[in-house]
């Protein structure tokens, strides 16, 4: 008997702080409708309620009716664990999961405690059944969820810093890697769910905002051991910037899918009201040495961050067959546009080409129609 393949779809973070965001999708909305799963990641609440409540740069909290747009667009699933989803505190949370689940799509990540906070999202197609999971390893610690408050799911990453030369006050070696509990805990959730459907996604927010090519120890380490646990597909956001491809043991690690329909003024110099915000705005431009460009007003990212992709898996009952990505391009007014086997479309594809090697990854990538192949199992 020949089981079914299923499409599915895989975008980075998604901000929508601006009005009327249906038009934001109008780029990638017929690709995202033949897709059999569509998922992505919800990075501010979308709430009229809650105070601002991280002690990270609080983001402003979106309108609600603007999540409308995600169940007009296909989307089946939103991962919620990052570091601005507690910024309106537990209303925000719960606004946010409300306003998802009402249209449908599957929520993980974050919720009112945090054995919520863990549990899967879980869609069925064609008789495959996915399960998806999603974890903070960005911090910051106050938007975790506990047994007893609201947050996120969360993997606890520690830095220490080795100053292995002799300079006192000169640069040191970082060296990251994840506390051995909370390891533990997206671990078993792997194996949990690993038992209840055919493929396991993890969704990780993880790594350095902003900066091309730029991997921490943490995030090999983080998802090779999410595979190892079960997973059959890892993703990462939270750069805001695309980065490498990696395979491990026959399964897509997608380091960082940027950002895909991300628009906000929070970020501005110009007409910022918020204090913390405009402070960071400021920051920001100096710590990861780049000027947003003026022509994207709300798209207040790295220039290299115009570079975008959908990640691209074909699952069946055994897991992934093939996984690749379609290239994208963020256009002046914030929206992805597909670009496909073009001119453009080669451009952003020898772009991931090349950061996945300043990276040390060693994937090989071809054209495969529409899309960019580097994954073909057998079976």
């Amino acid at each position: 008997m020949a089981h079914s393949n299923l499409n599915m779809l895989l975008v980075g973070d998604i901000i929508l702080d601006e009005p009327e965001p249906d038009r934001l999708f109008d780029g990638s909305r017929e690709t995202l409708a033949h897709a059999g799963v569509v998922a992505g990641h919800v990075e501010v609440p979308h709430t009229e309620r809650g105070l601002e409540s991280s002690l990270d740069i609080p983001a402003p909290g979106s309108d609600p009716k603007n999540l409308l747009a995600l169940g007009r667009a296909g989307f089946h699933v939103a991962t919620l664990a990052g570091n601005h989803i507690f910024d309106a505190g537990p209303d925000g949370i719960a606004d946010t999961v409300e306003g998802l689940r009402a249209q449908g799509i599957q929520t993980t990540g974050a919720a009112m405690n945090l054995n919520d906070a863990r549990k899967p999202a879980i869609v069925e197609r064609d008789g495959i059944r996915c399960g998806f999971l999603s974890y903070n390893c960005v911090g910051p610690r106050e938007s975790w969820a506990s047994q007893s408050k609201a947050g996120c799911a969360y993997v606890k990453i520690i830095s220490h810093y080795e100053l292995d030369f002799a300079m006192p006050g000169g640069p040191p070696t970082v060296y990251t890697f994840a506390d051995p509990v909370t390891l533990e805990w997206m671990q078993a959730d792997i194996e949990a769910l690993k038992k209840q459907v055919q493929v396991v996604t993890v969704a990780l927010h993880k790594g350095m905002g902003h900066m091309p090519a730029t991997l921490a120890m943490y995030e090999f380490a983080v998802s090779k051991a999410a595979i190892d646990a079960g997973a059959d597909i890892v993703v990462g956001h939270h750069a805001h910037i695309l980065q490498g491809i990696e395979v491990y043991r026959d399964r897509p690690i997608f380091h960082g899918l940027g950002n895909f329909v991300t628009v906000t003024h929070a970020l501005n110099v110009d007409g910022n009201s918020s204090p913390a915000r405009l402070a960071w705005a400021h920051r920001r431009r100096k710590l990861f040495g780049f000027e947003p460009d003026p022509n994207y007003p709300t798209y207040p990212f790295h220039p290299e961050a115009k570079n975008a992709m959908i990640g691209w898996c074909q699952v069946g009952t055994s897991g992934v067959m093939r996984a690749g990505f379609i290239p994208c391009w963020i256009r002046p007014d914030g929206s992805p546009e597909v670009l496909g086997k073009t001119d453009r479309g080669r451009d952003v594809a020898n772009y991931v080409e090349k950061i996945s090697r300043e990276s040390g990854l060693k994937t090989v990538f071809h054209w495969q129609d529409e899309k960019v192949v580097f994954l073909e199992n057998e079976g």
